[in-house]
């Protein structure tokens, strides 16, 4: 299908005054990058109306156009020319990733579902991603507006850390820009990334696309009189810059001025350019049902492409040299199209590939350590002897201690980690011996600790982030699950191997909904994540330096009991040791019934055996991991058992009790004596008084009356 690239004959009131376009800029390029986006949109757009004759494999199956964004975009991305410059960007972000590197035919091939591209037709065609070793990095994209911004932030303060802390001069003047439109400055992760580049002073820049839509809510519904320049006008360490995306001499103008002033080393900017929307939002969306035919023409009368046009011709090339320059991209997007075209269909067989790494592919993600980093780091599955015992909680500082020592590469963060040394005091004295550049507070913003870590992983560091309590979590959801999913809908182009403390549970003899939460579950169902949960100090210290020198990321399960009491100390197993993940550990052996379990509740389920009048009958397992669980452990035992008991913290319905006990069910159906039983809190929130507490908690003591009951069946 031929690309339609004629500028569209608009009327105008009056002709802009004729003015010498900026030097400094490749305006040819701009000119170019412009016209294939806009071709682009045209052919998406011409393609699905047509879904009646063309078959449905040549379908965009979800369009997003960046008509009247475009320009501006292309002006922006001339300018990112650092090494190691970034970018987090949204779905109407195309035109930048053309200036940046994305080819045509990617661009095109991926919108068509076709194999290879950015995603390999696993995420939506607009959702972009360009790994970029030598340029600017284009962070993976995401569908959920605003988390672009908080990952971008990340990426800054990786800047400085490679330019100051490890001395890389190739950092040098580096910034990171995150784009967005002016739905999104009302989100959480809008507030959180300014909350970190002005507080730390990064290099980075706020590039705001004002269209004045978020789908169909105006933008004073988005912010204060739809101008967040504006309000953000006396904000403290930002520079803030108003002008008009339609105006190639204004928007240039702005954009140079806040790239320079950040590059600079001024601090972080802010600049919003007003740009129409010359499309409906998405391909489904018919913006006719909620705006008149006269904003709609108003909107048209402000098209920037011919704008950009009157802008260079004469002055830049002529009007044959511009008609030339449109049979260029016409012909070049034709090329990619039948290209694009000609890829085949994503294969079937590869879709479960890369939700975790692969360590036999020929290619690795960008993110984290290289193989051979974590290689040269060594370790051993074998325990030292005659190590000094250890309480939990100095068991896990130690083995951050060790890892911070060995590898200038990792960091700890989080709300009061540094100076305080966290709410446990688990980092206690680290930020005091290694200083505030790798051991640091951060603003209170789960989201943004998260955003932050999951950039740092791609730009090659090891984030070891804490987030207080579990509960806490929350607000950090869509980061946390982008970082999960991101290995797999990049088809391993991307990784982000980040590690995340998390203490949960109940305390010592206390516990309330907010503080207590287990929910361990979540993350276990949560797609690409690791999920730790350690009894003891030993396997803290195993468990703990896997998780920071894996290639996945990992939740670092840290049960309030044990930070709080002497439950769990172990002689300390060595610095080199690593245990690795899906072992479970047989606490005690027995030939009549399993007893499976992990973290705090190891410990109920000792003192529980114990009390019974045939210990010796129990064999108890402690899983570590729930995500990789050990199932053929697991399977092994209750194969000579006949008998299974699971005991957990989280509730009862749907926790992970339920999928060992499907398991069970499906592949050891044959070997039981009884049905597999669960011992679990009833589906409530945490109490507070220890009364209530132990009503809902398992305690030692209902442990050993359901194996008393069930070794009598």
């Amino acid at each position: 299908m031929p690309a339609k690239t004629a500028v569209r004959a608009v009327p105008r009131e009056s002709a802009p005054p004729a003015v010498t376009p900026r030097a400094g800029f490749d305006w040819r390029r701009i000119a170019y990058h412009t016209l294939v986006s806009r071709a682009l949109d045209d052919v998406e757009e011409q393609t699905n109306k047509q879904r009646a004759t063309v078959p449905r494999e040549h379908l965009v199956l979800y369009q997003f156009s960046a008509r009247g964004h475009d320009m501006a975009q292309s002006i922006l991305g001339s300018l990112l020319t650092g090494a190691h410059d970034g970018a987090g960007a949204y779905y109407r972000s195309r035109p930048l990733l053309l200036s940046l590197g994305l080819s045509i035919e990617d661009a095109l091939g991926s919108p068509l579902g076709r194999a290879g591209g950015f995603s390999d037709g696993r995420d939506i065609g607009v959702v972009c991603n360009l790994p970029n070793p030598s340029g600017c990095t284009v962070l993976p994209m995401a569908g959920d507006v605003g988390s672009q911004y908080t990952p971008a932030a990340g990426w800054a303060q990786n800047i400085v850390y490679h330019r100051d802390t490890l001395a890389d001069a190739s950092y040098a003047n580096c910034l990171s820009v995150a784009l967005g439109g002016d739905g999104s400055v009302a989100t959480n992760g809008f507030w959180a990334a300014l909350t970190m580049a002005t507080t730390l002073s990064l290099p980075m820049l706020f590039y705001i696309e004002d269209n004045d839509l978020g789908i169909s809510v105006r933008g004073d519904m988005q912010t204060p009189g739809g101008d967040i320049a504006r309000n953000l006008a006396s904000f403290t360490n930002l520079r803030v810059l108003n002008g008009d995306g339609c105006d190639p001499h204004d928007a240039s103008e702005k954009l140079a001025d806040a790239v320079a002033h950040v590059r600079g080393g001024g601090g972080p900017a802010l600049v919003r350019l007003t740009v129409p929307r010359l499309s409906s939002h998405s391909g489904p969306d018919n913006q006719k049902g909620y705006r008149t035919d006269e904003e709609i023409a108003a909107d048209l009368a402000r098209d920037p492409l011919p704008r950009l046009r009157e802008y260079l011709v004469p002055a830049v090339m002529s009007a044959g040299e511009w008609a030339a320059l449109e049979g260029d991209v016409a012909r070049d997007v034709q090329v990619a199209l039948e290209a694009a075209r000609a890829r085949g269909n994503p294969d079937p067989r590869t879709v479960a590939q890369h939700v975790f790494a692969d360590e036999h592919a020929p290619t690795e993600a960008m993110g984290g350590l290289s193989r051979a980093e974590r290689a040269a780091l060594g370790g051993t599955d074998v325990p030292q002897e005659g190590g000094e015992l250890l309480r939990f909680a100095e068991a896990i500082r130690r083995t951050l201690r060790h890892e911070l020592a060995t590898n200038p590469k990792v960091v700890v963060f989080g709300e009061d980690v540094g100076r305080k040394g966290g709410v446990h005091l688990v980092t206690e004295g680290l930020q005091k011996q290694f200083g505030a550049t790798r051991v640091f507070d951060t603003s209170l913003s789960e989201e943004g600790i998260i955003g932050r870590a999951v950039a740092m992983a791609i730009g090659g560091l090891v984030p070891v982030a804490e987030i207080q309590f579990r509960k806490y979590a929350d607000p950090a959801a869509e980061q946390l699950n982008n970082c999960g999913t991101m290995r797999w809908r990049t088809a391993n182009r991307f990784a982000a191997p980040i590690v995340v403390r998390m203490p949960g549970g109940f305390g010592k003899d206390v516990g309330d909904p907010w503080h207590s939460l287990s929910d361990e579950v979540r993350f276990a169902h949560a797609y690409g994540w690791q999920v730790i949960m350690p009894s003891n100090a030993a396997d803290a210290v195993g468990l703990l330096r896997a998780a920071m020198r894996s290639p996945n990321p990992s939740i670092f399960f840290e049960h309030r009991s044990l930070l709080m009491t002497g439950d769990g100390s172990a002689r300390y197993p060595g610095d080199d040791y690593v245990l690795p993940l899906g072992r479970a550990r047989v606490v005690q052996e027995g030939d009549q019934i399993t007893l499976v379990t992990w973290g705090a509740m190891v410990h109920r389920c000792v003192d529980a055996v114990a009390q019974l009048a045939q210990p010796g009958a129990v064999e108890l397992l402690d899983l570590r991991t729930i995500s990789p669980w050990d199932r053929e452990a697991v399977l092994a035992s209750v194969r000579k058992t006949g008998r299974c008991l699971i005991v957990h913290e989280d509730s009862l319905t749907a926790g992970f009790g339920a999928e060992i006990a499907g398991t069970l069910a499906q592949e050891a159906f044959w070997y039981l004596d009884a049905p597999v039983e669960r011992l679990a809190p009833r589906d409530i929130p945490v109490p507070y008084h220890p009364d209530l507490l132990d009503a809902v908690v398992p305690t030692a003591a209902r442990i050993r009356d359901r194996l008393a009951a069930l070794l009598a069946t």
